[in-house]
């Protein structure tokens, strides 16, 4: 029995572990459409979301059946509760992921508004976001989990700093509108990988440590 049962917890680390990498990937890749302008990788990014939605109905099958089988210690319930509650996060993140896709699909329609700098580092930072965020998963980082926390501020600058400067293109120009709406609604989608890299990381440290820490005024140790 516990032969089985450790094997069940590796096998949810490993698809969690794939999920992410898979997420991970998908934003790099809409970038890269995005900045290149490149239809074909575009619309592939789009096709393989149906993946990331089936990997996420498995790992809650293989969480719920770890429920159902064991009598879980509070470490290994904490693990578990985690991978449940992460998940959703990284299937999120890939529908982001579909969803710069889109816009990229639509801003091909039109000319370019302007030269693409600020957004792809916002998209790249929120993609170091994620990626540390994975990795703090993988070590049992409470440290570095809280270090992805720290980083959010950052990223909500740069939405901020990208909305001004949309804007003002929009009250120049009125056919700059639809364009510049676009390009808003890509530096949300980042801003929102932002924040669910950060949930997942705020997770992270409850599984590490049992400390809940996403309401600090109610926070309280598991």
């Amino acid at each position: 029995m516990e032969r089985h049962f450790e094997h069940d917890l590796e096998t949810l680390s490993a698809r969690l572990q794939q999920l992410g990498g898979m997420v991970e990937e998908a934003i790099g890749r809409s970038i890269e459409a995005l900045v290149n302008r490149d239809a074909e990788l575009a619309r592939s990014v789009i096709r393989d979301d149906e993946r990331v939605d089936q990997l996420e109905l498995t790992i809650d099958q293989l969480a719920m059946q770890i429920f159902a089988r064991y009598q879980l210690a509070a470490r290994d319930l904490r693990f578990v509760a985690t991978a449940i509650k992460i998940t959703p996060d990284l299937e999120r993140i890939g529908d982001h992921a579909v969803n710069v896709c889109e816009r990229a699909l639509e801003l091909l329609e039109e000319p370019p508004l302007k030269p693409l700098i600020d957004l792809p580092l916002m998209a790249r930072r929120a993609q170091e976001m994620l990626r540390r965020a994975l990795d703090a998963f993988v070590n049992h980082d409470a440290d570095e989990a809280r270090a992805v926390i720290m980083m959010d501020d950052e990223l909500d600058q740069r939405m901020e700093s990208i909305f001004r400067e949309l804007l003002s293109y929009m009250m120049d120009d009125h056919r700059t509108i639809s364009r510049a709406l676009r390009l808003t609604f890509l530096a949300k989608y980042f801003e929102r990988i932002g924040d669910q890299a950060t949930n997942i990381a705020e997770m992270i440290v409850y599984m590490v440590e049992g400390r809940v820490i996403k309401h600090p005024r109610l926070s309280t140790d598991a």
